[in-house]
């Protein structure tokens, strides 16, 4: 196993070069002068070409890359064009706000989709599988800026009963805990209950029954933990896909978190903060699968061999 994440993380290490030749290639194609955003719209051309200098904006793409890459492995993200503070502090800042969000996200998500999806598997073409699986539909097909924006009208601005915007205690989590982990809870659902219907028709499963276990030790000894190899996979994507859905989520209730100063990164063209945050986001994306890989044979040893 220790071979094993060790081979891995040297396998993320191209990813993440990757990952920073397409973003800072994006930004720089994409169009604008960042430098118009550091000095006034009158100053001279002599100004501009000083500060262009000054950052090496001058230079061309592929000498700016290699500069950029040779401190990202030695340590340094750079600093921000326009607060001029430390990358990696600014990331270290705003990072705990987002895991916040993630974690309760994250949580809410499985907690409710893996029950759902067990009990529409073991009650199969029932009223109640056919709610859950119509529920699961509606949500795999809301928008969470969409839904964050329902929530703030009906529970603030109509019930008046949580606050829209901020950050700082538990009234303030729930709102963008419900627009960001609510969309996820269908689809979770749904490959529960696609999983588990694979397993419960299985000798093992009649077996476990002939010998008079209950009902529960039959579906989360024998019956659920043969159908999680599917929910890990997925619940390893679900990690990067929480840090990239704040970017939206913390924008619409102004939560001061990763997401929220990535957006605003892009709105300035601050170069060096958006790489910043786009490692991050490749970096839980691979911290993520390898934690699905670790689970796979934590679930069914027979993965080990």
């Amino acid at each position: 196993m220790t071979t094993y994440l060790i081979k891995r993380l040297l396998l993320a290490v191209p990813v993440l070069l990757l990952t920073a030749l397409l973003v800072f290639s994006a930004l720089h194609l994409a169009g604008g002068d960042p430098v118009m955003l550091l000095v006034p719209a009158n100053a001279p051309a002599s100004v501009r070409e000083a500060v262009r200098a000054k950052f090496g904006f001058d230079k061309p793409l592929p000498v700016q890359f290699v500069t950029y890459m040779s401190r990202v492995l030695s340590g340094d993200l750079g600093r921000s064009l326009l607060s001029r503070r430390l990358v990696s502090e600014l990331i270290l800042e705003k990072l705990p706000v987002t895991a916040e969000l993630g974690a309760a996200a994250l949580s809410l998500a499985y907690l409710t989709a893996v029950p759902l999806g067990t009990i529409a598997a073991f009650k199969r073409d029932t009223f109640f599988d056919w709610f859950t699986m119509v529920l699961a539909l509606i949500g795999v097909s809301m928008a969470g800026f969409w839904l964050g924006l329902i929530l703030i009208f009906i529970f603030s601005v109509h019930l008046k009963l949580l606050p829209p915007t901020g950050h700082g205690s538990l009234e303030h989590l729930i709102l963008p805990t419900l627009a960001l982990g609510l969309p996820r809870i269908g689809r979770i659902a749904r490959i529960t209950r696609s999983s588990l219907l694979e397993v419960i028709d299985m000798d093992y499963i009649r077996t476990a029954r002939s010998k008079g276990l209950t009902e529960r030790i039959v579906v989360f000894k024998h019956a659920l933990r043969n159908a999680l190899i599917p929910i890990i996979s997925l619940l390893g994507l679900d990690l990067g896909y929480i840090i990239g859905g704040s970017v939206v989520i913390e924008h619409v209730f102004a939560r001061p978190g990763l997401g929220d100063m990535t957006l605003r990164a892009i709105y300035s063209r601050d170069f060096p903060v958006l790489q910043g945050c786009m490692f991050v986001l490749a970096f839980a994306i691979i911290l993520g699968n390898i934690f699905a890989d670790i689970s796979y044979v934590i679930v069914d040893p027979r993965i080990r061999h």
